[in-house]
């Protein structure tokens, strides 16, 4: 593991100390995120399932009702129906935060139906199919809100797990392999230093104890 490029010296161990200790207390931070929010994901993708499986079921039964009504009468009487009993679905955007995690909520509200068409020239299907299809309409929207949940979460998730692998795998252990090397040259030095000041001592020591000799020993 490569160190990070700084001098070995007592103020930098001390930054780099703290800088390894806020490090440390940010992965873990951030891991009990990543904890946190893959919990919420594998709970709203078992209701989106539940959802997907509902409409993969029930909308192609809904849609072949319509399809049905144009065999029994005309396309073009179909479709003028539906167009004269046109009715506005009015979405409204909320937002809400899971695991902060802004995510979107929709509450939607029909208009009113200004319209009508003929019992006569239209099928019994068509009716079940307009009926059904706008009982069946908060399914298709509460899905649509999950799906589109999941694909923020997923992609929160994603960024999380990339900062926590690169706390974990690299910022870290560079940290501490840098805080190895600075200690072990600083103790090198203290090495050095005692060494160095041992041998100028011994050196003193021996100077004096010469000048003691040449005194008690005076030339003649």
């Amino acid at each position: 593991m490569a160190r990070l490029p700084v001098n070995p010296t007592r103020m930098e161990l001390l930054r780099l100390r703290k800088r390894l200790v806020v490090a440390i207390r940010g992965h873990k931070l951030l891991k009990d995120k990543l904890d946190g929010l893959m919990k919420e994901f594998m709970t709203l993708a078992e209701r989106y399932r539940s959802y997907r499986l509902k409409v993969d079921s029930r909308l192609p039964d809904i849609l072949k009702l319509f399809v049905v009504s144009e065999m029994t009468s005309s396309r073009q009487i179909t479709e003028d129906a539906l167009e004269s009993t046109r009715q506005d679905l009015e979405l409204n955007l909320q937002k809400k935060r899971v695991m902060g995690v802004v995510v979107p909520r929709l509450e939607f509200t029909f208009g009113e139906v200004k319209g009508m068409y003929s019992f006569i020239h239209t099928s019994p299907e068509l009716d079940r199919a307009i009926i059904t299809l706008k009982d069946f309409m908060p399914v298709l929207i509460e899905m649509a809100e999950l799906e589109e949940s999941l694909r923020l979460m997923s992609s929160e998730i994603e960024k999380t797990r990339r900062r926590v692998n690169a706390l974990e795998y690299t910022v870290i252990p560079r940290m501490q392999e840098t805080v190895k090397y600075i200690t072990t040259k600083l103790d090198e030095m203290e090495r050095s230093n005692t060494s160095r000041l041992m041998k100028i001592k011994a050196l003193r020591l021996a100077q004096e104890s010469q000048v003691k000799v040449a005194k008690n020993n005076p030339s003649r």
